[in-house]
């Protein structure tokens, strides 16, 4: 990337001043002064304007997906399955990873992003952040039985933390339920609905913090809106 290029990406003014400031003499690549226009700046070079190191202010990207059934929510898999990035167009360059993973066998919002600092920042337990489900299983689910999962139910990993399960209607000995968890423990929807000896026949995620997958196909993407970064990134 030119010097100059380098150092308008970076904020110091625009690229027209930032040739400027190059042509006076203040601007140190490794250490030497470099005042002619066009420099090639390599990765690892370091760059200091008036003795203050500088670089590029890298944009991010956030993609939300609507993950279809049968694709591996992770950034590779090693049995050589079809992965979420599989999905996206070669124009996405960016090195992206899924955060909060689904199984194979679910489908819903999954987002994709190379903001790890963000993405450190949702997984963390602290921030409880809510995930919704749309669940159907098999059997007629009481009311009673919604309840007790609410409050939590014992799996061998421990008590689960209180969520809030409502049952929205029973249908051919089935029930299909909208489950609101805040944790992140594999499989945990199958494995509540297990622990009461019902089995998840399908599972989908409607909701991530303040993001919905609202008007997205299967298999189809968008970029996040500028409003819903600003929502992710100051979620409490």
């Amino acid at each position: 990337m030119r010097l100059q290029k380098y150092m308008a990406h970076a904020g110091v003014a625009s690229r027209r001043k930032c040739e400027e400031i190059i042509a006076e003499g203040r601007v140190k690549v490794n250490g030497e002064v470099v005042d002619t226009q066009g420099y090639i700046v390599e990765e690892g070079d370091r760059v200091t304007v008036d003795g203050k190191k500088v670089w590029p202010v890298k944009r991010n990207t956030y993609i939300l997906m609507n993950k279809p059934r049968g694709i591996v929510s992770s950034a590779k898999d090693n049995k050589d399955r079809q992965t979420v990035l599989d999905l996206l167009s070669s124009d996405i360059r960016a090195r992206l990873y899924p955060v909060g993973r689904l199984d194979m066998d679910s489908s819903g919002l999954i987002l994709l992003t190379d903001d790890g600092e963000l993405t450190e920042r949702l997984l963390h337990p602290k921030y409880e952040i809510e995930k919704t489900y749309k669940v159907t299983v098999n059997g007629l689910v009481t009311e009673e039985e919604a309840k007790e999962l609410s409050k939590g139910v014992k799996l061998k990993d421990g008590m689960t933390a209180p969520g809030e399960f409502k049952i929205i209607e029973h249908r051919n000995k089935k029930t299909r339920l909208e489950c609101t968890i805040r944790e992140g423990r594999n499989r945990q929807i199958r494995r509540m609905f297990e622990s009461l000896g019902y089995e998840v026949i399908q599972l989908e995620r409607i909701a991530f913090g303040p993001l919905k997958i609202t008007g997205l196909g299967k298999g189809d993407y968008r970029t996040l809106r500028e409003k819903e970064i600003r929502s992710l990134k100051s979620w409490k």
